[in-house]
């Protein structure tokens, strides 16, 4: 006897249909696996027999061949045992076949029979949700995140006897009650504010302006100087997901795994602290079969590299890529794997292997030659990339005791406003959506300077040794400066604010 199961194969954050089809037969008992299945799911064999076994089923002994449609898609990982499962139990007739009809089966089987959660099933319920499935049973684990669409039923399922009861009609299972993004959305909060640091005020200017035009920014500074607490308040400035920009952001956390637990989508923008030790595929994202990176898990927030002198010269090197295109695209030989990496970029550095160059109350013990193999892991190519480049000094007491100063929603209300005026700006762009984002011919027509304006750039120009790209960045800060001040028009105050923001930049290339 025939059955036919639905489930899905993921390929990069999307997922296609996938028909699991197990066809019972006279003869001597053979499991046979066919579809262009990946070596977990060849082992999928054992783990069923296990499962059904100790769940007090059948195991046919007869010849079982399961076939993954289509057969020129790749599958990965461990999703379809319980699929398969299903599927022998419904062509040997202990289920009901039509009771699978219209839904996306996914699960993994521990030997017990347990169902385990496995990672990519909001990808699979967007499928079903754009496509023609209605029901989906999936690990229980795994329901809330699949449970936030509209006329979606989930079933939430923790063993493989309870399914197979549910199937038959012996026991009645709810699904898994619907929960809206937009509500998911309006209880968002932060834990940490802005006001929670004091002082620092030309710092905590920098950052709004950084989150109101998504430029990328380099703090400089000395150990304890407050560059970590300013990072890590900067998602706090930046206004809410949008409702699409939660489903992409959540199903990248869904591929890797992150969503486990009974969380449901990512509902505040991201913010990655990755260590100096991480491996190339680990920031970027790869291995054999492709995994976002952390420039990935950062999209639509922000990638925070401390002490950024710490990482290996190639490893940052690899970023220049990601940080103009918007997304990384992973090749292997059979197949190819994107992954969306807009973020922001928020490094933080010591002047020095001591941190102490510059500073005035404590001396720096470095040679010349040390903070010049120091500098060096910085390329000129990435340091054009970063838009802002800030000096962060360390503060007497008095500041640090003082008042804390704006919070985090006055701030967010101001960047909100800037937002939407570049959201307009570029309406009919599908790759232009922050003034960082603007394309050498159109910074003329966007970031348009009077005569004194102009005067004052080439000076800068000529002052600060800029490159061109450099000469730009000033331009596109100074754009969203003035979408601050609500300024139709770049002012000379605008640009002069711009400039100092690159000022750091001339002390880090001759350090």
């Amino acid at each position: 006897m025939l059955a036919k199961i639905q489930s899905a194969a993921l390929a990069g954050l999307e997922a296609q249909p996938v028909t699991v089809e197990v066809d019972i037969s006279r003869g001597l008992f053979k499991f046979s696996l066919v579809g262009l299945p990946d070596a977990s799911i060849k082992e999928a064999e054992e783990r069923v027999w296990s499962a059904m076994r100790n769940s007090d089923l059948e195991y046919p002994s007869q010849r079982i061949t399961v076939n993954l449609a289509p057969a020129e898609v790749r599958k990965t990982g461990s999703w379809y045992d319980l699929p398969i499962a299903l599927g022998i139990l419904a062509a040997s007739g202990q289920v009901p076949a039509g009771a699978l009809n219209g839904t996306i089966v996914l699960g993994e089987l521990s030997l017990d029979g347990s169902v385990k959660a496995v990672p990519g099933v909001l990808s699979a319920a967007l499928m079903g949700h754009h496509g023609s499935s209605g029901k989906m049973i999936v690990p229980a684990e795994n329901a809330a995140e699949a449970a936030c669409f509209e006329g979606m039923e989930v079933y939430p399922i923790n063993h493989l006897a309870e399914a197979a009861s549910f199937l038959r009609g012996d026991m009645a299972l709810e699904p898994q009650p619907v929960t809206l993004l937009s509500e998911l959305l309006a209880k968002a909060r932060y834990e940490l504010d802005l006001s929670d640091v004091k002082g620092q005020e030309h710092a905590k200017r920098a950052l709004e302006v950084a989150a109101a035009g998504g430029h990328n920014i380099l703090m400089m500074g000395p150990p304890g100087s407050g560059k970590t607490m300013l990072a890590q308040r900067l998602p706090s400035v930046l206004p809410q997901l949008a409702p699409e920009e939660a489903i992409e952001v959540s199903s990248v956390y869904s591929v890797s795994g992150l969503l486990h637990g009974g969380m449901r989508l990512m509902t505040t923008r991201p913010f990655r602290h990755p260590h100096h030790t991480i491996s190339g595929p680990g920031l970027i994202g790869g291995g054999t079969n492709p995994q976002p990176g952390e420039i990935s898990l950062a999209h639509s927030g922000v990638l925070f590299l401390d002490e950024l002198m710490e990482f290996p010269k190639s490893l940052l090197e690899q970023l220049r890529q990601p940080l103009e295109d918007g997304q990384v695209t992973i090749a292997r030989a059979q197949f190819t794997a994107t992954f969306p990496s807009r973020f922001m970029l928020l490094a933080a550095t010591n002047p020095c292997p001591c941190g102490y160059y510059g500073d005035p109350t404590r001396p720096c013990r470095c040679t010349a030659g040390e903070i010049l193999n120091y500098r060096k892991r910085l390329s000129g190519p990435l340091l054009d990339r970063i838009d802002i480049v800030l000096e962060v000094p360390r503060l007497p007491i008095e500041k640090i005791t003082g008042p804390g100063g704006e919070d985090s929603a006055t701030v967010r209300g101001r960047v909100q406003k800037a937002w939407e005026v570049q959201q307009h700006r570029f309406r009919h762009r599908k790759k232009q959506r922050f003034n960082s984002h603007l394309r050498p011919a159109d910074i003329e027509k966007v970031c348009a300077l009077d005569e004194a304006g102009t005067n004052l750039l080439n000076r800068a120009h000529e002052r600060l040794g800029l490159t061109t790209r450099g000469y730009q960045s000033i331009k596109k800060v100074a754009r969203t400066i003035s979408d601050l001040d609500g300024s139709s028009i770049i002012k000379v105050s605008h640009l002069a604010e711009a400039i100092q923001y690159r000022a750091g930049e001339e002390r880090l290339r001759n350090l």
